[in-house]
């Protein structure tokens, strides 16, 4: 009955529409799962039943055409949709989603899957799985020194959420700044001394004012007026003092000859020619070598009368040492953090001392340590490592807490590029020091290469891992095993291991997802297409039976 072969193909267009509804369902029931990639169904058309044949045109007709009846139709294809999804943000940090056409890599029972859902935990072990079936993400474990290997061989991402980095001793500090070079001198010139001394006083006559050694450190320095015989006459001596508590004496010392005030016939006594020669910048300079003290004492314009002492004294117009300082914190074996200080005092033009030390507090004996030297700037500023001295400068000290002796190397750079001398104003500071203590892993960053870098508790950071990804040829040959994962199959090709970024074309966004491609306004629309057509070939069935019914009642 030739009415059969439309009832086979109404048949026919049910169940494949059916087909289509089902994938639509399915499309529309993932439109939330992550990393879910939509399907779609295409149709053709199935075998062809002969009419007529057709012919060949001939000198005196033309060809006729073939008459064929079609047999229905069937599923052509069934394609996944692989177009990217968006992203979601959550912020944690072992959510991930990717861009690009790659895959993460996960292992189940030793094999192997692929997966575009990138939400994973750490489990109690420290490895990244999927929560939902533990299967562990793929990708290269770095060294201690947190170096990724080089190749493309998986490993688990396993990371030890107790790591810990060891203590590193700080052997290097590399300084930088600048020295201005207008600065003054930084030990004290000249100290003058002005005013009267009552000359009806016994005396003696004394007094202070606070001077700068060449290093920048404090001293006091006390002179005294004492009467001689000779009402008119005056020894001359001082002394200097430290900064102790109770002070301690430093030094002593006197003219040796006595300076003598004359009427000046205005009612003051001055000093007269023989005095002051005593003060030409050669009798009366004040040297202390232990103590880089080195300056010249001026009291030519002190006078002598009835009236109130004035005497007052002051040391370079009582300016403040020039003294320019910096300091950083620097680590031994075992971790623990000392101060190192770096002071640089002018000595004169482009010529600077240093002095880099450590406080007491630092070292197994209880007494500071410190290194000094000079360093000579050229002409535009620069400095040459050549004009340092010592060569290759360093401080050394025996930590307490019986660590291991530190040896630092002090590098203050070279040309423009490390500690210069210019008009501007001066600062120093530590750029950068190699060590740093012991410290716990606190918490971790995946960047869009896909590596998981650490972060420490003093700041360090260190990569650990690194996701890497697979790319296929045909990711429609891939299937789909539930749990949003996929294996490779017959026509999928061999899967190709890769970092991520150039070598992939895919990067990795942290702390997000990628949402579902499924277009809900499409699978809707194609959901009225598809019962439409549903409708139709029922339409055909029932429009088939009738005729069907039709010729039955021919007989009665």
């Amino acid at each position: 009955m030739a009415l059969l072969n439309s009832l086979f193909a109404g048949v026919s267009g049910l169940r494949n529409h059916q087909s289509m509804m089902d994938v639509i369902g399915n499309n529309i029931a993932n439109v939330n799962t992550i990393g879910f990639k939509g399907s779609r169904v295409t149709f053709s058309d199935t075998f062809n039943q002969f009419i007529k044949a057709g012919t060949n045109p001939t000198d005196t007709s033309g060809g006729t055409n073939t008459y064929q009846v079609g047999l229905g139709m069937k599923v052509n294809s069934i394609d996944r949709n692989w177009s990217q999804g968006t992203f979601e943000r959550t912020g944690i940090t072992t959510d991930l989603a990717l861009q690009g056409s790659g895959l993460f890599v996960l292992k189940s029972n030793g094999e192997n899957f692929y997966s575009r859902a990138g939400g994973f935990v750490f489990d109690a072990d420290g490895k990244l799985v999927s929560p939902q079936n533990g299967a562990i993400v793929q990708g290269k474990v770095a060294s201690e020194d947190g170096v990724i290997p080089p190749g493309n061989n998986l490993q688990d991402i396993m990371i030890d959420t107790n790591l810990k980095l060891p203590a590193v001793a700080t052997n290097l500090i590399k300084w930088g700044g600048n020295l201005k070079s207008s600065s003054a001198l930084t030990r004290t010139e000249s100290v003058v001394e002005r005013g009267n001394i009552n000359s009806a006083l016994a005396g003696p006559f004394t007094n202070e004012t606070t001077i700068y050694n060449e290093f920048g450190a404090k001293f006091t320095y006390k002179q005294t007026f004492t009467k001689t015989a000779n009402p008119d006459e005056y020894d001359v001596s001082w002394e200097v003092f430290d900064t102790a508590v109770p002070p301690v004496s430093v030094q002593t010392g006197s003219l040796g000859t006595p300076v003598t005030f004359v009427d000046d016939g205005k009612g003051d006594f001055k000093m007269d020619a023989a005095s002051k020669a005593l003060f030409d910048g050669v009798n009366n300079r004040v040297q202390i070598t232990g103590s880089n003290l080195d300056f010249n004492y001026d009291p030519t314009e002190v006078s002598q009368n009835s009236a109130s002492a004035t005497l007052s004294i002051s040391a370079d117009g009582n300016r403040i040492a020039n003294v320019v300082s910096g300091a950083v914190s620097i680590f031994d074996s075992l971790g623990n953090s000392h101060q190192v200080t770096l002071t640089f005092t002018k000595l004169g033009n482009n010529q600077w001392s240093w002095t880099a030390g450590v406080p007491s507090t630092s070292t197994d004996d209880g007494k500071a340590v410190s290194a000094t030297g000079t360093i000579t700037f050229d002409a535009d500023g620069t400095l040459d490592p050549a004009n340092i001295s010592p060569n290759n400068p360093q401080l050394t000290f025996n930590p307490d807490g019986k660590a291991n002796p530190v040896v630092l190397d002090l590098n203050f750079g070279q040309a423009f590029g490390g500690v210069t001398q210019t008009s501007a104003s001066s600062v120093v500071s530590a750029l950068s020091q190699n060590g740093s203590a012991s410290a716990s892993l606190s918490n971790m960053n995946i960047d869009q290469y896909g590596n998981i870098v650490g972060i420490f508790s003093n700041g360090n950071s260190r990569t650990l891992a690194q996701v890497m990804v697979a790319t296929f040829t045909n990711l429609n040959g891939l299937i789909s095993k539930g749990d949003n994962l996929f294996t490779a199959y017959a026509n999928s090709g061999t899967p190709r291991i890769g970092s991520l970024g150039e070598e992939t074309g895919t990067t990795v966004q942290s702390g997000a997802l990628e949402q579902s491609n499924v277009d809900l306004s499409e699978e809707f629309t194609k959901m009225i297409v598809s019962q439409r057509g549903f409708q139709a070939n029922a339409r055909v069935i029932t429009t088939a039976d009738g005729l069907l019914q039709e010729i039955t009642n021919l007989i009665r």
